[in-house]
């Protein structure tokens, strides 16, 4: 009897203890577990943003494999080179340890180069540009001075500044040179003077016929020479040859209403052989050769043009000494370094659109070519002679080698 009250003692001692454990255990998921748990998120997280190379180099000659032998994705594998990916194992180089103060260091090293790279880069540019102005700017000096005439002792006239358009907001006279960009230009001035918010809103009716621009002829003496000493004065010219055949296709080879009654009908009336009467009539479809007969006649039966006009004739750059002397060839880089360096809007570039028959390609140097092809050694050689000063003055190579 004794026996069995002990042994129910026990058992209602045991019980309790098991009782007491059982809510023990009830409690811990509000303590132990949760730290537990917690912990064990962490260190999941931590294997998971690990990078793979420094996973790799506790092995050194671990290999990356994919499944079926293909190769991975940059999505797959983005820790992964080019290099890596085609050869789907990790160079010996790589397999060195890469700390995440090492990432920190490379990933600034890295931004501070794409940084200083294009400084660089631009700085390379100006300086450059800046030695073509001066060697330019030397050339034209020196031809000017060998083949100095009489009339540029006595100064500039206003008939020598009629072509230059005046931006006095940036100080700035350009001297315009048809077939050599100078619509775009015009563009920009209508910007830099606050006509326009940007150049791609100015139609080409309003650029040449808006009226929106002076010209330096419009000023008094005093005003034209106070520009021409403190403005900066740009002009902007392109290979002779190319330029004039670009003014041929425009005027002649595309419908219009100036050119084809007020040059094709004398042209087509005086150097085409049984002209039919609807040709003497409208003036259409002036050939090249006839064109070129026109322009080295000494008695045309048609005046001169600004677009084929010289342009040591149109801008006088031994009477004015231009600052800034920029080529058609690489126009928008040089018009941009200008700009900037004038102050221009930061969002203000050079345009590249062509807004006059904008189908037909440029006239390139293979274009021109073909179009000289047309003519006779004495004529290419004729035309040469009527812009070797340009050719000169501005460094172009003589466009046939059988020129001299």
């Amino acid at each position: 009897m004794l026996w069995q009250d002990r042994r129910g003692a026990e058992a209602n001692c045991g019980g309790k203890r098991r009782v007491r454990s059982a809510v023990f255990a009830m409690r811990l998921p509000c303590s132990f577990w949760f730290l537990l748990l917690f912990s064990t998120g962490g260190l999941l997280l931590l294997l998971h943003l690990q990078d793979p190379s420094e996973t790799i180099q506790q092995s050194p000659d671990a290999k990356l494999i994919f499944p079926h032998g293909q190769l991975p994705s940059k999505e797959q594998c983005p820790h992964c080179q080019d290099t890596d990916i085609q050869a789907a194992v990790l160079p010996a180089k790589l397999r060195a340890q890469i700390t995440k103060n090492h990432r920190k260091l490379l990933l600034k090293t890295a931004v501070q180069q794409l940084i200083i790279a294009p400084v660089g880069r631009a700085e390379n540019s100006i300086n450059r540009l800046t030695k073509v102005q001066q060697s330019r700017r030397r050339l034209m000096r020196e031809v000017c001075a060998k083949y100095r005439s009489n009339s540029i002792a006595r100064g500039v006239t206003r008939q020598h500044v009629s072509r230059i358009y005046v931006e006095d907001t940036h100080k700035l006279l350009y001297c315009e040179v048809p077939k050599a960009g100078c619509s775009n230009w015009k563009r920009v001035l209508m910007v830099l003077q606050g006509q326009a918010v940007s150049t791609g809103e100015i139609q080409h009716e309003q650029v040449h016929y808006g009226n929106h621009l002076k010209r330096l002829d419009s000023f008094d003496r005093r005003g034209i020479a106070r520009r021409l000493k403190t403005y900066t004065k740009v002009l902007f010219l392109r290979e002779p040859f190319e330029r004039l055949v670009s003014a041929f296709r425009d005027k002649f080879e595309s419908p219009n209403s100036y050119y084809h009654p007020v040059f094709g009908k004398p042209i087509i009336s005086k150097y085409r052989s049984n002209a039919s009467q609807l040709a003497l009539h409208t003036g259409e479809g002036v050939t090249f050769k006839e064109f070129i007969q026109y322009l080295l006649d000494v008695h045309r039966p048609v005046g001169m043009d600004i677009h084929w006009e010289p342009v040591v004739q149109l801008c006088s750059p031994c009477l004015i000494d231009y600052d800034f002397i920029g080529k058609f060839e690489t126009i928008e880089e040089e018009a941009n370094l200008l700009l900037r360096s004038i102050g221009a809007p930061a969002n203000l570039t050079f345009p590249s659109f062509k807004d006059r028959n904008p189908n037909a390609a440029r006239t390139s140097s293979q274009i021109t070519q073909k179009y000289f092809s047309q003519l006779n050694l004495t004529e290419r050689q004729k035309t040469y002679d009527f812009y070797f000063m340009d050719y000169l003055m501005f460094n172009y190579s003589k466009p046939f080698a059988d020129l001299y």
